[in-house]
C-alpha cells in the first residue's frame, strides 16, 4: 500500500512539474512534402472483423493492411503460434500487404479454422491486429424423427415444436404447407423465436396434416425441412372459456441478460379462450419510446441500443374477458469493454514527456494489459523512463531511438478491445504549411481568420506581427488559437494590411506573410416599391446598390422566388426591372438579389394587376382568310407564292404567316415557313430538297389570326445531299472504359434524300493517332476500351444516297468516370465560436479525381459533451456539400462544449472517394438552456419557497442562477423588479417579508461564463385564510406514474374562491372542477392551462362546494386528480322571502300529491277486472318445440336451436353438410410476393409465384402423408 501511494505521488509530481512539456498528440500533416523523410512506426489501417464465418465454397480472405515509414513487413500467428505462410502452398500473402488469401478448393476447410493475428513490423516498432476467429459456416441435416399425429379438443392450447439443427450462423425458421404456402400467423397463432409454432387456442380450421417447419441457412443458401406434423381438432368436448396462462416463458418470473449496445428482445406467448391480448410495462419506469418496437402481434418487444438504464423488471400482461395473467422478466445489462478514450499516437521531441491513456469501461470492469511491440510490457526490457499504472503509461525524457508501438488490451468475460498507439521520437525544425502571400478578403463587421498552419518537433510557438512591426497580443480584437490561426472577431478597414506569422522551436524558426483586405458591405440603397398597375400598362421596379469598388456585383431578379419568365416583356437594366404590357399572370412578388464574391443583399416588392379603365367599345374581329393562292417562278430551291387578302374587319392586317405541309415526311402537320408584312401579297419561299410541298396563308390583326386559306397545289423538289449535320453532338462516358456519342438526328425534312446515315469519327485529344470511324443509322454510338475520363475529339457527319453533308465541327467529349482514388489531405478545423467551425483541407490531385470534380462532402458528428456528467448518446451524422474545387467550408449549428469528429470525401459524377482520416475538435462553452423547472411550494402569509432544476443542456460549466421577481396588483400592474443571484449548487430558496394576498411573478435563468440563458417564469399568490391539502395514495395502490399533484391551497372570497396547487405532470389539459356538496349534478369544470392557480367566480353564498384539480390528455387514457377540497362560501344577509317556507305553498303541494295517489289506485283496479286474456297469443308464445317448423332460410329450428354447442365461432363459416372448409383467404406465398422474383425476406418467408388452385374443396385431401421436399424448387428463388 505504501509503495502504491509513493507511485501516485510520483506521477502527480511528474505531471505538475513537466506539464508544460507534456504532449498528448502531435498531428503529422498529410502533406507529402512534410511526410517525406519522417520516420513512422507501423499503424494498422485495415483488418478483418473479430468473428469471420466463411463459406466453404469460396476462398478465405483475411485482411491486414498497415502503413509506416519504412514500409512495414507482415507476419501471422495461428492459435497463438507462428504461422509460416511460405510453407503452405494454399496460402498466399498479397504483395505489399499482410492480407492472406487461402485457397480451400479441394481441401478440408476445417483445417484452416482457428484464431489468427497479424503483426506489422518496421525498425521503429510492431503493430498487431485483433484476434480474428475463423470458422466455417455449417448447415447440418435435420435429425430423422417420426412425428406422431396430434388430436386435440377445440379451444385448448397447442405447441408444434420445430427443433431445427444448429447451424453456423443459426438458420432462419418459417412454417409452410405441402403447397409451399406460408401458414398464416395472427394474434392466436404465432411463431416463437426458437421456431416453435404456438396456438393460444385451436379451432376446427386448424385441422391439417401438413404443418412443416423449414430452416434456411443464409451462408450456404440451403433449406432443410422437418417431417410434416398432422393436427386434428375435435369439437365433441370443446374447452370452455378460461383466463389466460403463459405458454412461454413458464412460471411467474424469468431472467434475461443483454449486453450494452445490443438489442433487447423479450417474448411472451399466452394461451386462453378467448385469445388474450398482450401488453408490456416496465416496473418503476417507462419503455423508451424512440428505441422500442413491438412485433408478432405485441408478443415480442425489442429495445435497441440497450444501456444501463434499461435494466429492471419488465412485466408482460395477458388479458381476456375471463381475467389476466402476469409474467415478470428480470433484465440485467452487462457490457463488453467499450472505449471512453482510446490511446492516441504520440510524436515527441527528445527530452519531452508524454502520456498514453487507455480509458475503457464495461460490466464487469475490464482488465487492462499493456504490450510494447506485441510483447507484454512486464516482459519487455526495463526502461526507467517508462512508468505504468493501470490505464496510464508515462514516458519521461524520451530519447532518440526509443520509438515503439504500444498496445492496450482491455477484456472481461464478454469480449475485449485492443488498440495500437505508437510513440515516435523525432526532432524537426518548424515548417509553415500555409501557402505564402495568401490574400484573405472579408466584409466589414465580419470575423476574419488568418491561418498559420505549422509542423515541427517540439511543437513550434506561433507569434504574429502586423505590417512587420507591430507585435500582436492575444487580446481584443485579436485571438490567437492553439493551431496558430489569428482571428479578428469584428474586422474593420483599419485591420487591412500585411500580417507575418513566425513559427519557432529550439531547432529554428520560419516565417510566412499573408494579407488581409477588409471590404465595404454590399447594400441596396433604393429598394423596389409596391406597385398597382392596370392591365396592359407598364411596371418599373428600381433597385439601386452600393458596393465595394473592388468587388463586381451581379444583380438577379426573381418572381415568387423563381427565375423570371422567358418573355421579352421583361427587361432587366443595370438598376431596374421593366415589365411591358402587364398581364394578370404577372402578379406576384419580385425580388432584387445582389451578389458579390463575399456577400449579398436582397429586397422584394409586390405587383398587383387591376382592370384597365373602360373605354367605348369598338367592334374588332379577326380578318377573313386570304384567297386565290398561286405558285410562280418555280426553281429547285425556291418558288414565289401570291394571294389576295381577305376583309380586315376594322383592324389593319399586321402580317401574313405562310405555312407548309410536307406530304412525304409529315402529312397532316402544318409548319410555319415565313412571315411577310401586312401590305404584301407575295412572298419568295426558300425550299429544301426531297419535299412534297403544299402551302397556305393566315392573316393577323390586333384581334388574332384568321382561318387558314385553302391549300395551294402540290410542289415537289428533287433529292440532294444533306445541307447540315446533326446537332447537339455530345460525348459522355456512362461507365469506366466507354464513351457514348449521341446527337439529335436530322428530320426527314432535313435529310434531303433517301438512305440517311451518320458517319461517327473519334480520336483521343492531344494524342497522335488517326481518326476512328463508324457508319450507323441510329442516333448514338458507344466506343469501348477507353481510358478513364480523358478528352476525345468527336465528329458526326450526315450521309444519304446522294452524298454527304459539309465537314462537321469537332466536339470535345469525355470518356467514363470512375470513383475518386484519393482522400483530401491536411484536414484542419478552426473553431470560430461555440456553434460555428471552419474546416480546411488540401484538395486532391486532379488525376486522382478520375472524373469531373463536383465538390467535397464534409461529414461531421457530435461524439459527446465535455461535461463529465453528461450522458453519451448516439448523435446523427451531418453532411454538408461544398461544390467545386473548394478547400474550406463552414460547419454551422454546432452544440457548444462538445467533441466533434469530421472527415471529408471528394465527389465526382460517379460517386464519392475514400474518406480522409477522422479529425476531432472541441467547441467552447455557450450560454445554457433554460432551467428544467421552477416551482413555488409552501406559500404562507408573507413567504414562499422556490425550487428549480438545473438546465437539461448546460452548454458548459454552470456558473449559477439569476432570479428576478416583482409583485402584480389587482389591475395587473407590475411592481419593481428585485434581482438575486445563486450559486450553481443552489436549487431552492425561501423568500420572506412578502405582501399577503398578492400575486408575484418570478423569472429564473441559468448562466455560464458566456452569459445567461433563456428564462422561465412562474406565478404564485400569497393568500389568507388558506386551507392545505396533500395528494394521498390509497392503501395498497402504487403512486401514479407520470403526472402527480402536490399541495392544494384554497382561499375564500365573498362570491368565490382562489385555488392554487403544485403540479409535476406533462399533461396539457388541466381543469378545476367543482360541485355543490351532496349534489348529484355533473361536475362543472374550468380550463386553467399554463397556470398553477385559478379563481372560481359566481359561487352561491352560504353553500359548500367540493373542489378538485384534474389533468387529462387525449393521448393518455389515464386521468390524474387531487383529493377533493371542501370550500364553504359564507352566507350574506338576504331580504328576499323564501317561498318554500310559506304555509300556503306547503298546503298546495300536499293536495296535488293526494290527487295523484287516488288516480293511480283507480287505474290499478280497472286493469285487474276488465282485461281479456289472449289465449291464441299465449299458445303461440309457448308452442311445443317438437312441432316447431324449420326456418326456410337456414334450416335451423327457430329460437329453440342449440346456440351454445353448435353455433360457429364469430368470423368462421360452416357449410350445410357439416364439414369445415379452409377459409378462402388462406395466406400463400403468392400473396406475400413482390414481383414474383422468388426470394426469402428477412423473416425467412418464401416469396414466389406458384401455379395451382388457391381454393380447395373439402373432399380434396393430401394424397400422401409425406411432404414433397421443396429444397430444389426453392434454391432457384433464394
Amino acid at each position: 500500500m505504501e509503495r502504491k501511494w509513493k507511485w501516485v505521488l510520483y506521477v502527480g509530481a511528474v505531471l505538475s512539474i513537466v506539464s508544460s512539456h507534456v504532449t498528448s498528440a502531435l498531428e503529422v500533416p498529410l502533406d507529402p512534402k512534410v511526410l517525406e523523410g519522417l520516420p513512422q512506426p507501423p499503424t494498422i489501417t485495415l483488418q478483418s472483423p473479430k468473428d469471420y464465418i466463411f463459406d466453404p465454397r469460396e476462398n478465405i480472405v483475411i485482411h491486414c493492411e498497415a502503413k509506416g515509414k519504412p514500409s512495414p513487413s507482415f507476419s501471422w500467428t495461428r492459435n497463438g503460434t507462428h504461422f509460416d505462410v511460405e510453407k503452405d502452398s494454399k496460402v498466399l500473402m498479397k504483395p505489399g500487404s499482410g492480407t492472406l488469401v487461402i485457397d480451400i478448393s479441394g481441401e478440408k476447410a476445417e483445417a484452416y479454422e482457428g484464431t489468427y493475428q497479424c503483426m506489422a513490423h518496421n525498425e521503429h516498432g510492431t503493430a498487431v491486429s485483433n484476434n480474428i476467429v475463423i470458422r466455417q459456416s455449417r448447415s447440418p441435416l435435420w435429425s430423422k424423427e417420426r412425428n406422431e399425429a396430434m388430436t386435440v379438443q377445440r379451444g385448448v392450447s397447442l405447441v408444434l415444436q420445430c427443433r431445427p439443427p444448429a447451424g453456423l450462423p443459426p438458420p432462419v425458421i418459417f412454417w409452410m404447407d405441402n403447397n409451399f404456402q406460408k401458414l398464416p400467423l395472427d394474434k392466436r397463432v404465432s411463431q416463437a423465436l426458437n421456431g416453435d409454432l404456438y396456438f393460444s387456442n385451436v379451432l376446427p380450421e386448424d385441422t391439417r396434416s401438413d404443418y412443416i417447419c423449414y430452416a434456411r441457412f443464409p451462408h450456404t443458401q440451403t433449406i432443410q425441412q422437418k417431417q410434416p406434423i398432422s393436427v386434428t381438432v375435435l369439437s365433441n368436448n370443446p374447452e370452455r372459456e378460461h383466463r389466460p396462462g403463459f405458454m412461454m416463458p413458464l412460471g411467474p418470473t424469468s431472467t434475461k441478460m443483454v449486453l450494452r449496445g445490443e438489442t433487447l428482445v423479450l417474448e411472451c406467448i399466452a394461451e386462453g379462450l378467448p385469445t388474450p391480448d398482450i401488453s408490456w410495462q416496465k416496473d418503476g419506469g417507462e419503455l423508451p419510446v424512440s428505441r422500442t418496437s413491438f412485433h408478432n402481434f405485441n408478443k415480442m418487444v425489442k429495445i435497441s441500443d440497450v444501456n444501463e438504464a434499461d435494466a429492471g423488471n419488465y412485466r408482460c400482461t395477458a388479458t381476456n374477458n375471463m381475467g389476466t395473467a402476469h409474467h415478470t422478466i428480470k433484465v440485467t445489462v452487462k457490457a463488453a469493454p467499450f472505449w471512453v478514450s482510446a490511446p492516441r499516437n504520440l510524436i515527441l521531441a527528445p527530452n519531452e514527456t508524454g502520456i498514453l491513456t487507455c480509458r475503457v469501461d464495461g460490466e464487469p470492469k475490464p482488465k487492462i494489459s499493456w504490450f510494447i511491440n506485441s510483447v507484454p510490457i512486464e516482459n519487455a526490457p526495463v526502461d526507467q523512463s517508462r512508468k505504468v499504472e493501470d490505464n496510464t503509461v508515462v514516458l519521461s525524457n524520451v530519447q532518440s531511438g526509443s520509438s515503439a508501438v504500444y498496445q492496450c488490451n482491455a477484456s472481461n468475460e464478454f469480449g475485449y478491445l485492443m488498440a495500437n498507439a505508437f510513440v515516435s521520437v523525432i526532432a524537426e525544425p518548424p515548417r509553415v504549411l500555409t501557402p505564402p502571400d495568401q490574400v484573405y478578403q472579408v466584409v466589414t463587421n465580419n470575423p476574419a481568420l488568418l491561418h498559420c498552419s505549422s509542423f515541427g518537433s517540439p511543437i513550434p510557438t506561433i507569434t504574429w506581427f502586423k505590417d512587420t512591426q507591430t507585435s500582436i497580443k492575444n487580446d481584443d480584437p485579436y485571438v490567437i488559437h492553439e493551431n496558430g490561426t489569428l482571428e479578428i472577431h469584428v474586422a474593420q478597414p483599419l485591420n487591412s494590411g500585411k500580417y507575418t506569422c513566425i513559427a519557432t522551436n529550439n531547432l529554428g524558426r520560419q516565417e510566412n506573410h499573408v494579407y488581409l483586405e477588409v471590404k465595404e458591405p454590399t447594400r441596396i440603397l433604393k429598394q423596389p416599391e409596391y406597385k398597382v398597375v392596370q392591365r396592359g400598362m407598364r411596371a418599373v421596379f428600381e433597385c439601386r446598390v452600393k458596393h465595394d469598388p473592388s468587388l463586381i456585383p451581379t444583380m438577379t431578379w426573381l418572381k415568387d422566388n423563381r427565375e423570371l419568365p422567358a418573355d421579352k416583356r421583361f427587361e432587366v437594366d443595370i438598376d431596374s426591372l421593366t415589365i411591358k404590357e402587364v398581364m394578370d399572370g404577372d402578379e406576384g412578388t419580385y425580388t432584387c438579389v445582389i451578389n458579390t464574391t463575399l456577400d449579398q443583399d436582397s429586397a422584394s416588392a409586390m405587383l398587383t394587376v387591376v382592370e384597365a379603365t373602360p373605354t367605348p367599345a369598338i367592334v374588332y374581329e379577326k380578318p377573313d382568310p386570304p384567297t386565290d393562292l398561286e405558285l410562280t417562278d418555280q426553281t429547285e430551291r425556291s418558288v414565289q407564292l401570291t394571294w389576295i387578302p381577305g376583309e380586315e374587319h376594322n383592324s389593319p392586317i399586321q402580317k401574313f404567316l405562310i405555312q407548309y405541309e410536307d406530304l412525304l415526311h409529315q402529312p397532316g402537320v402544318w409548319i410555319n415557313l415565313t412571315e411577310v408584312g401586312g401590305t404584301s401579297t407575295t412572298a419568295q419561299l426558300k425550299l429544301s430538297p426531297y419535299v412534297y410541298y403544299s402551302f397556305r396563308v393566315l392573316a393577323l390583326n390586333e384581334v388574332g389570326y384568321s382561318q387558314p386559306s385553302q391549300s395551294s397545289r402540290q410542289y415537289r423538289t428533287n433529292p440532294a445531299a444533306p445541307d447540315e449535320n446533326p446537332s447537339d453532338v455530345q460525348g459522355v462516358g456512362t461507365e469506366p472504359g466507354n464513351l457514348v456519342i449521341t446527337w439529335t438526328p436530322l428530320t426527314g425534312f432535313q435529310s434531303n434524300g433517301p438512305g440517311l446515315e451518320y458517319k461517327v469519327q473519334w480520336r483521343q485529344r492531344d494524342v497522335e493517332e488517326e481518326w476512328s470511324s463508324a457508319v450507323v443509322n441510329v442516333s448514338h454510338f458507344v466506343v469501348t476500351g477507353t481510358p478513364t475520363f480523358v478528352p476525345y475529339e468527336i465528329k458526326v457527319q450526315a450521309l444519304n444516297d446522294y452524298g454527304s453533308s459539309p465537314e462537321p465541327q469537332v466536339v470535345i467529349g469525355f470518356s467514363g468516370e470512375d470513383l475518386p482514388m484519393s482522400a483530401p489531405n491536411s484536414v484542419q478545423v478552426m473553431v470560430h465560436n461555440s456553434t460555428l467551425a471552419e474546416v480546411h483541407w488540401e484538395p486532391v490531385p486532379s488525376p486522382s479525381v478520375r472524373g469531373k470534380l463536383q465538390g467535397y462532402k464534409v461529414y461531421y458528428r457530435r461524439e459527446r459533451g465535455l461535461q463529465e456528467t453528461e450522458e453519451e448518446v448516439d448523435q446523427q451524422e451531418h453532411v454538408l456539400m461544398f461544390s467545386g474545387n473548394r478547400s474550406e467550408g463552414r460547419l454551422p449549428g454546432l452544440q457548444p462544449y462538445s467533441v466533434y469528429t469530421v472527415f471529408i470525401r471528394v465527389l465526382n459524377n460517379k460517386g464519392e472517394g475514400p474518406p480522409s482520416p477522422n479529425k476531432t475538435f472541441e467547441t467552447p462553452e455557450g450560454v445554457p438552456g433554460p432551467p428544467l423547472f421552477l416551482k413555488v411550494i409552501n406559500p404562507s402569509l408573507d413567504s414562499l419557497t422556490l425550487t428549480w432544476g438545473p438546465p437539461v443542456i448546460s452548454n458548459g460549466r454552470l456558473a449559477g442562477y439569476t432570479l428576478k421577481y416583482q409583485p402584480v396588483n389587482n389591475t395587473n400592474e407590475l411592481g419593481p423588479v428585485k434581482v438575486m443571484s445563486f450559486q450553481a449548487n443552489e436549487t431552492t430558496f425561501t423568500l420572506d417579508n412578502l405582501n399577503s394576498s398578492m400575486l408575484y411573478k418570478f423569472y429564473l435563468s441559468a448562466k455560464t461564463i458566456k452569459g445567461s440563458g433563456p428564462i422561465i417564469t412562474e406565478e404564485a399568490f400569497l393568500i389568507m385564510d388558506t386551507t392545505h391539502t396533500q395528494l394521498t395514495v390509497e392503501t395498497g395502490k402504487a403512486p401514479p406514474v407520470g403526472p402527480a399533484f402536490g399541495t392544494v391551497n384554497t382561499s375564500i372570497l365573498e362570491d368565490g374562491a382562489v385555488i392554487s396547487w403544485e403540479y409535476f405532470g406533462h399533461h396539457k389539459n388541466v381543469y378545476v372542477e367543482y360541485i355543490v356538496e351532496n349534489s348529484k349534478e355533473d361536475w362543472k369544470k374550468e380550463m386553467v392551462n399554463g397556470s398553477h392557480s385559478h379563481m372560481i367566480k359566481g359561487l352561491k353564498p352560504g353553500t359548500s362546494y367540493r373542489v378538485r384539480v384534474v389533468a387529462r390528455d387525449p393521448a393518455d387514457p389515464k386521468v390524474h386528480s387531487t383529493d377533493e377540497v371542501l370550500v364553504s362560501v359564507p352566507a350574506v344577509p338576504n331580504r328576499q322571502v323564501d317561498i318554500a317556507t310559506q304555509g300556503w305553498f306547503i298546503g298546495l303541494m300536499c293536495a296535488i300529491a293526494l290527487l295523484i295517489l287516488v288516480l293511480l289506485i283507480v287505474c290499478f283496479i280497472k286493469r285487474n277486472k276488465g282485461g281479456k286474456y289472449p289465449v291464441k297469443e299465449k299458445e303461440d308464445a309457448h308452442q311445443d318445440p317438437e312441432i316447431q317448423p324449420m326456418k326456410e332460410d337456414d334450416g335451423t329450428f327457430g329460437e329453440y336451436s342449440d346456440t351454445e354447442d353448435h353455433k360457429p365461432l364469430k368470423g368462421s363459416r360452416t357449410p350445410s353438410n357439416g364439414t369445415v372448409r379452409r377459409d378462402e383467404s388462406d395466406d400463400s406465398l403468392v400473396d406475400y410476393g413482390e414481383g414474383g422474383d422468388g426470394q426469402f425476406n428477412e423473416d425467412g418467408s418464401f416469396i414466389g409465384q406458384y401455379s395451382g388452385k388457391k381454393e380447395k374443396d373439402t373432399h380434396e385431401g393430401n394424397e400422401s402423408s409425406e411432404a414433397p421436399s421443396p429444397v430444389n424448387a426453392m434454391n432457384s428463388f433464394v
